[in-house]
């Protein structure tokens, strides 16, 4: 027994056993490595890898796939060299039954995080679950699963990285600390009240000393961003995107303080941050009731559909820039926004690039929050009434959900969605997937207090005009190029992009292909069919190799120059 357990840790890869990630490696540009969201902090998801390039990337091959299976069953392993004695550890957690979670639960049964790659391990999450993988051929190490009370399984973002410690939210609003070599469970503390229908899908932001974690609801409940204690798990500050009481900035731009309070605002996606001014950078969801206009919600409902500054140390708001005042169709601003530093009208300036579902596109001062360019993305846009001297879009009340129904572009998934835009510094373009789509906007709930939730309905499956790949110029908020995905739905905009100092992008396309397009006109140069992507696509150098890493559903595929 002796002999094999040695034999067990000389197979595993020296990065397991190695001191895990510095947080102060994350203030470094992005290079051999993917260790947290983005890549790193700007949010660009820039590789600066240039192994594969435009003239070699059609030489592109399948290193290995493996395939990751949720719940106490199979824990999957299908790498190279799969598990070794029976295979990998399985590690139980969670304070549900076991009676509900596991495969499937909820629809959460796809890869949708961002996966992180420290020391040649892939670290992958779902819901309730979280993985450990040999970079180099796949093979699973460990596996946790959380036993959950219930909730929304819609999906998870991906895991944070703290020296030798992970960090996953749960559906039922926990904050899990693992061990990182073992998968063992550290601590877990609950985030948010599970019987208020809060739910929990983010990936949570590493940052110094600090975790930053934030939850979701679709009825009535506040929006918060926390920082927590990497060691305890401990609440270090919390923000509310409402305002909470008497006397709160923004509270003047609702009709009351109980509609403030019961308001929206989530925040489900992870923020950037920039270290020269300490500000944490993210995105506010929609105001609540979505579809509906009681006297509650009068006004533009700050800090709703908002970008927001906050600093790290504190969590006190620096800057605000409202991007969708009084939102009326459930298009959150949470996608993750971008920060650059480059020449604007003549100047150099420090900038926040952010694409919305709204179907428009802003430039922002990253110092100040002072609006630089609004422009629209999406060909079939048409709520606005016009663009104010702020530079947001203000909606035409023709296009609020009526009871006979109106029709509007976008639909409610959005011309874009979470899955994350990229940058690319050496062509200065900003790559988004996007959707031209209509739906009709219903009103179901007259009365004239409101209601919970949405208070309306949305025919989402209208009418499209495609998706696409679209690539911006941020001087001027003009597309330079655009790929539509070939067939006849488009109703999706793809699942995030990559970018590379290869002079290249990754995206999946809406045929079930992995795609690397040349990131200055857009041609395609190679492509692969493997399923329908459903998570952004990533880089990491290992072995002297640079590999392309991407999920379909359970499944995940890395490819190399071999």
């Amino acid at each position: 027994m002796a002999n094999r357990n040695l034999f067990l840790f000389l197979a595993l890869p020296v990065g397991l056993a190695a001191q895990g990630l510095d947080p102060n490696a994350l203030l470094k540009p992005l290079s051999n490595d993917w260790p947290t969201y983005s890549g790193d902090y700007s949010g660009q998801r820039y590789s600066r890898l240039k192994q594969v390039d435009r003239t070699n990337v059609k030489n592109l091959t399948l290193s290995w796939t493996s395939r990751v299976t949720p719940g106490m069953g199979n824990t999957g392993g299908g790498g190279g060299r799969g598990g070794f004695g029976g295979g990998p550890t399985l590690i139980v957690g969670g304070e549900g039954t076991g009676e509900v979670g596991g495969g499937g639960f909820g629809g959460g049964s796809s890869v949708r995080a961002s996966i992180l790659s420290v020391n040649g391990i892939l670290y992958l999450s779902m819901p309730d679950n979280a993985w450990a993988v040999d970079a180099r051929d796949g093979h699973i190490l460990w596996h946790y699963f959380w036993k959950t009370k219930g909730g929304t399984h819609i999906g998870n973002r991906g895991l944070g990285m703290w020296n030798n410690r992970l960090y996953m939210e749960t559906p039922d609003d926990f904050l899990v600390c693992l061990d990182a070599r073992t998968g063992k469970e550290i601590w877990h503390k609950a985030m948010a009240d599970f019987n208020l229908q809060y739910f929990s899908t983010m990936s949570p932001i590493v940052i110094g000393n600090h975790v930053i974690v934030g939850t979701g609801n679709d009825l009535d409940e506040p929006g918060f961003v926390q920082a927590r204690d990497p060691e305890t798990g401990e609440v270090q500050w919390t923000w509310h995107s409402l305002p909470m009481k008497k006397g709160d900035p923004g509270l003047e731009t609702w009709g009351s303080l109980d509609g403030a309070r019961h308001g929206g605002g989530n925040v489900w996606i992870p923020g950037v941050y920039d270290p020269e001014t300490k500000l944490y950078i993210f995105g506010t969801g929609n105001p609540s009731p979505a579809y509906t206009n009681p006297k509650s919600r009068d006004g533009d409902n700050l800090y709703t559909c908002s970008i927001v500054a906050l600093n790290i140390e504190t969590g006190k708001m620096a800057w605000y820039y409202q991007v969708n005042p009084h939102d009326t169709h459930d298009w959150d601003s949470t996608e993750t926004p971008i920060i650059v530093d480059g020449e604007f009208k003549g100047k150099q300036r420090k900038m926040v690039l952010h694409a919305d579902r709204n179907g428009y596109f802003y430039v922002l001062d990253r110092l100040t929050g002072e609006h630089l360019l609004t422009s629209k993305f999406s060909s079939t846009v048409n709520w606005v009434k016009e663009i104010n001297a702020k530079g947001q879009p203000m909606r035409d009340p023709a296009k609020d959900s009526i009871v006979p129904g109106a029709l509007v572009s976008p639909n409610n998934g959005g011309a874009t969605n979470w899955p994350p835009a990229a940058y690319s510094p050496d062509t200065g373009l900003f790559y988004v997937p996007t959707s031209d789509t209509f739906a009709m906007y219903y009103l179901t709930e007259t009365d004239p207090r409101g209601a919970m939730g949405l208070g309306g309905k949305d025919e989402q499956q209208l009418a499209s005009l495609g998706s696409h790949l679209t690539a911006i110029d941020y001087k001027t908020g003009k597309i330079t190029w655009q790929h539509t995905y070939p067939g006849t739905g488009g109703f999706g905009g793809g699942n995030g992009i990559l970018t590379t100092a290869g002079k290249l992008v990754f995206a999946g396309d809406l045929g079930g292909n992995f795609v690397a397009y040349d990131a200055y006109n857009g041609k395609i140069l190679w492509h692969s069919r493997i399923g329908q992507v459903s998570n952004a696509p990533q880089t990491y150098m290992v072995d002297g190799k640079q590999h392309f890493l991407v999920a379909a559903g359970d499944a995940l595929f890395s490819f190399y120059l071999q």
